[in-house]
C-alpha cells in the first residue's frame, strides 16, 4: 500500500477509482494490461489520500445530479477498504448531496454498506453490479483466489433483492476450455433468476488478452492447468479477443433463458439504465391547503 495526492477524482463520465491496483488475484484481470499505465506493482494498492475531499468538492460544484460509479478498474471492496473506509465515506457524501450510485464488485464486503445503499436508493437510484464467472465453488477459488466465492456473491444478490436494490450481473469473462460449458452458463443464469436480477451484461463467451494481462494469465494457466497455455497459443496466437469454440451455442442458451425469465440482456439498454439519474418523488401528507373549493373533501 502507498498513498498519493490526486488531482481529481471523477472522470468525464462521473466514474471514480478510490484505489488503484487490486489484491483479489483473478487470473484474467484486464486491469493488469499495460495500456492503463499503472506504474507500480499491481498488488501494491495505491490509495488516493485526498479522494473524499475531492469528491465532496466535485459534488458541490455539479450543475446537475447524476449517477456516480465506481469499480470499473479496481474493485472498491478490497480488504484494505475495511481499514481505510473511503467507499463508505464516499457513500455518505453521495447520499448527503442527493446523487445516484452504482458499483461493480466481487466482494460480499459490500454488505457492510447496505444501509447507505438503501438510503440512496430510496431517494434516487442505487444499482449493485456483481461479477459472476462460474457456479463451481472450487473453480472459483482457483481463478478468483482472494475474493468472495460465487456462493457468497449469490447471497449478496439475494440480500440486495430483499432490500429493494436493483442488481446487474456481469457474466464475463468466460474462459475457453475452463468455464465455457453449458452447465456453468445455465448455473449462473439460474442464480440470476432466483436473485431476480434486473439484467445481465455479457460480451460473448470469451475474454480479452493484451500485453500485461496475457503474460499474467498464461503464468497462472501453467500453474493451474498444465498444457492449457500451449492450447491457447495454438488456437488463438496473439489475438486480442479470445472466443470460446462453443460461443454460438452458449449465447443461444443465454439469450433464450434471459428472454424467458424477463432478464434484460441488451448491453446498450443496461448501460443507459446505469447512467440515467432518477429522482424519486417523496410523498407528503395532504392538507386542506392542497384542495381547491371544488375538490375539498368536506364539500
Amino acid at each position: 500500500m502507498h498513498f498519493v495526492t490526486a488531482k481529481g477524482i471523477l472522470s468525464s463520465k462521473n466514474a471514480m477509482n478510490l484505489y488503484r491496483g487490486c489484491s483479489h488475484g483473478c487470473i484474467y484481470c484486464d486491469s493488469r494490461s499495460r495500456c492503463y499505465h499503472m506504474d507500480h506493482a499491481f498488488e501494491d494498492i495505491e490509495v488516493k489520500e485526498n479522494a473524499v475531499e475531492l469528491l465532496e468538492n466535485a459534488l458541490q460544484h455539479k450543475r446537475k445530479k447524476c449517477m456516480i460509479s465506481t469499480g470499473s478498474m479496481t474493485d472498491p471492496y478490497i480488504p484494505l477498504e475495511m481499514e481505510i473506509g473511503n467507499v463508505r465515506k464516499a457513500l455518505h457524501l453521495i447520499d448527503e448531496y442527493g446523487f445516484g450510485f452504482t458499483v461493480i464488485t466481487k466482494s460480499d464486503r459490500i454488505l457492510r454498506d447496505i444501509d447507505l445503499l438503501q438510503k440512496i436508493n430510496e431517494k434516487t437510484k442505487c444499482v449493485v453490479q456483481m461479477t459472476l464467472t462460474t457456479c463451481d465453488e472450487d473453480l472459483c477459488r482457483s481463478i478468483e483466489p482472494n475474493v468472495s466465492t460465487t456462493g457468497k456473491r449469490f447471497e449478496v444478490l439475494k440480500q440486495m433483492r430483499d432490500a429493494g436494490i436493483p442488481t446487474i450481473v456481469w457474466m464475463t469473462p468466460i474462459l475457453p476450455f475452463i468455464n465455457d460449458t453449458e452447465s456453468n452458463i445455465s448455473g449462473i443464469l439460474d442464480m440470476c433468476i432466483e436473485a431476480d436480477v434486473y439484467g445481465i451484461i455479457c460480451y460473448g463467451m470469451g475474454l480479452t488478452l493484451r500485453e500485461g494481462n496475457r503474460e499474467y494469465f498464461y503464468k497462472q494457466l501453467d500453474r493451474l492447468f498444465p498444457q492449457l497455455k500451449e492450447k491457447y497459443i495454438r488456437t488463438y496466437g496473439n489475438q486480442y479477443m479470445v472466443t470460446s469454440p462453443d460461443h454460438d451455442r452458449l449465447m443461444t442458451l443465454f439469450y433464450e433463458k434471459c428472454s424467458r425469465n424477463g432478464i434484460i440482456h441488451n448491453n446498450e439498454q443496461l448501460f443507459s439504465y446505469l447512467h440515467t439519474f432518477e429522482e424519486k418523488n417523496c410523498s407528503r401528507q395532504m392538507t386542506l391547503f392542497d384542495f381547491t373549493s371544488d375538490d375539498s373533501p368536506y364539500g
